[in-house]
């Protein structure tokens, strides 16, 4: 369960990107963040993610405040950020190499488990720099990374921006049976992308404070 509890983020004197949020996430959720530019989707999503402390109030999961105990808790998360964040000297397939390893999940199946997330993500097998890839390529590489451990917790921000109609059909699968096996996620996005059930609730950022 993630469990968010008053939290704050602020920065500057003046008017806070929002205050006193408070909620409960379980297992099996889906979360719909929904809102302008602007609004403090991404900076929510930060908070949770850990690029960013709040100004006040906490976030824990299964227990544990995530900002005290950093590595435990990103273990156990698949991120996609707002913007660009991959090594452009590795290939796809080293990075996800990398990130099953440093958790120890490296086994004698993951070869085979890379080649079939990248043929469902319509990659193949890239041996190029992922500096040298395109803006779409680059995104998928982000959701397989993401996805490649099967975490308990996927925070996801715009991962549809970019990508066809087919590759955002395949992300909405991965979703799906990321729920069916007990993960649950929160996702970002501009546009209407809310059907089929894949979300639970929805937030509608700028959200407004409980106090």
């Amino acid at each position: 369960m993630l469990v968010i509890k008053n939290l704050t983020k602020q920065f500057k004197a003046g008017q806070p990107i929002f205050s006193n949020i408070s909620m409960e996430i379980r297992k099996s959720e889906g979360i719909g963040i929904v809102g302008p530019n602007g609004s403090g989707k991404t900076t929510f999503l930060r908070i949770l993610s850990l690029n960013s402390f709040p100004t006040d109030g906490h976030v824990m999961y299964s227990g544990t405040d995530i900002h005290s105990s950093p590595n435990q808790y990103l273990e156990k998360v698949g991120l996609v950020h707002d913007e660009e964040s991959l090594p452009r000297h590795l290939t796809a397939f080293e990075l996800l190499e990398w990130v099953l390893r440093s958790r120890g999940k490296w086994h004698d199946g993951s070869k085979d488990k890379i080649e079939k997330l990248f043929y469902l993500l319509n990659l193949g097998q890239l041996d190029e720099p992922i500096g040298t890839y395109s803006t779409g390529m680059k995104k998928k590489v982000q959701i397989g990374a993401a996805f490649i451990t099967e975490p308990d917790l996927l925070i996801l921000d715009e991962p549809l921006r970019g990508l066809d109609d087919s590759s955002r059909e395949i992300v909405m699968k991965l979703l799906k049976e990321a729920k069916k096996r007990g993960a649950l996620f929160l996702m970002a996005s501009h546009s209407t992308e809310i059907k089929d059930g894949l979300f639970d609730h929805i937030i509608q950022f700028p959200i407004k404070s409980e106090n």
